[in-house]
């Protein structure tokens, strides 16, 4: 996280713009549903590519942390939405907004490897809700981050679930069959 935070905001920006004007690694039909996130401290903010998804017909959603031990909740979201404030101070949709299960996640991390590896935050709620959802249907995970966030090896356990694509400000990264 200290490389992520040595990058300045107008490198974060330009990162997240990068990312956004790349080709997405999945095809996006109308109404296929995408989670995205909002960021917290210096994540690559993933609005650009959000707004990008949802012009090519993507309904978009966002994360709830219901409580610790739980896979998040999805819930509906469309740009310029009101948001509350959550956990940790994370922007989230309002509780009347619908609950959704997503086709695609769009996933924040702290850091990343090249076997499809991610650490988050340490409470395991995008593998346990990539878990969940898997678990229901096919469901991509695509993570997004800043080049300066990748380790040699992610010390990933049977509890980790693995991205199918990484995108950073430089590639996109294929781990696997999707």
């Amino acid at each position: 996280m200290a490389r992520r935070d040595a990058l300045s905001a107008p490198e974060r920006q330009a990162g997240a713009e990068a990312i956004a004007v790349r080709a997405f690694p999945v095809s996006i039909s109308p109404g296929r549903i995408v989670s995205g996130f909002m960021p917290m401290k210096t994540e690559l903010n993933p609005t650009p590519l959000m707004r990008k998804l949802a012009a090519a017909g993507a309904q978009l959603a966002l994360p709830v942390i219901d409580r610790r031990g739980n896979p998040l909740i999805m819930r509906a979201f469309k740009i310029g939405d009101a948001l509350k404030g959550g956990q940790w101070g994370i922007r989230e949709p309002l509780p009347e907004a619908p609950q959704v299960d997503p086709d695609i996640l769009i996933v924040p991390m702290a850091a990343f490897d090249r076997a499809g590896h991610r650490i988050g935050y340490g409470a395991g709620y995008y593998d346990m809700t990539i878990r969940a959802l898997r678990a229901k249907k096919k469901v991509v995970a695509v993570g997004v981050a800043f080049a300066a966030q990748e380790i040699p090896r992610v010390p990933a356990t049977e509890r980790d679930e693995r991205l199918d694509f990484l995108m950073t400000e430089r590639e996109t990264i294929t781990f696997g069959e999707t």
